[in-house]
C-alpha cells in the first residue's frame, strides 16, 4: 500500500504552484485514450480546482462533453510525492474573468514576467474560458516516511 498523505498535507501540496496533468475522457471516437495535457491550475485548500483553456480547444470541447476531469500533480524530487484529484465540473466562466487569468499568471511567473505574459496574450481574454472542479476522489502518495525507514 502506498504511503498516503493526510488531508491537510494533500491540500497544501495541491495548493502549491506545480504544473498539473489534466486528464479528460476523449469522446471523439472509439479506441481513443483519454486526453492528458500539462496545465496551469489554481487551488486553495477546501476549494475547487480552476483551469483555464481555449473555448474551442480540444481540451475545452472535451471538458464540456465529459463534465468531469482528473488532475495529477507531483514532486519529481526524492522522496517522490503526488496528489491526484478527480471530480465533476462544477462551473464554467465564459467569458474568462481577467482576475482569474492574472491570478494564474502570478501563481506561476514572477511579477514582471506575469505582466509581460498577460500583455502578450491579451487575446486569451476573449478566447479562453475557466472550468472549475470540486475534488471528489483523492489519491496521494508521500514516500518521505517510507524512505526514512531506509536511512541510517
Amino acid at each position: 500500500m502506498l504511503p498516503a498523505m493526510s488531508r491537510e498535507d494533500r491540500e497544501r501540496f495541491l495548493a502549491a504552484p506545480r504544473v498539473g496533468l489534466l486528464g479528460v475522457s476523449d469522446s471523439r471516437g472509439t479506441g481513443r485514450a483519454p486526453l492528458v495535457v500539462p496545465v496551469w491550475y489554481g487551488y486553495e485548500p477546501g476549494g475547487e480546482v480552476v483551469v483555464e483553456t481555449g473555448r474551442e480547444s480540444v481540451k475545452g470541447r472535451l471538458l464540456r462533453a465529459a463534465g468531469r476531469f482528473s488532475l495529477c500533480v507531483q514532486d519529481e524530487n526524492p522522496p517522490y510525492r503526488y496528489v491526484s484529484v478527480e471530480g465533476p465540473v462544477t462551473g464554467t466562466a465564459d467569458p474568462l474573468d481577467p482576475a482569474v487569468r492574472e491570478g494564474l499568471a502570478l501563481r506561476y511567473l514572477a511579477p514582471d514576467e506575469a505582466r509581460a505574459y498577460l500583455a502578450a496574450t491579451t487575446d486569451q481574454l476573449t478566447d479562453d474560458v475557466v472550468f472549475r472542479m470540486r475534488p471528489e476522489r483523492w489519491r496521494t502518495a508521500d514516500f518521505a516516511a517510507f524512505a526514512a525507514g531506509f536511512a541510517d
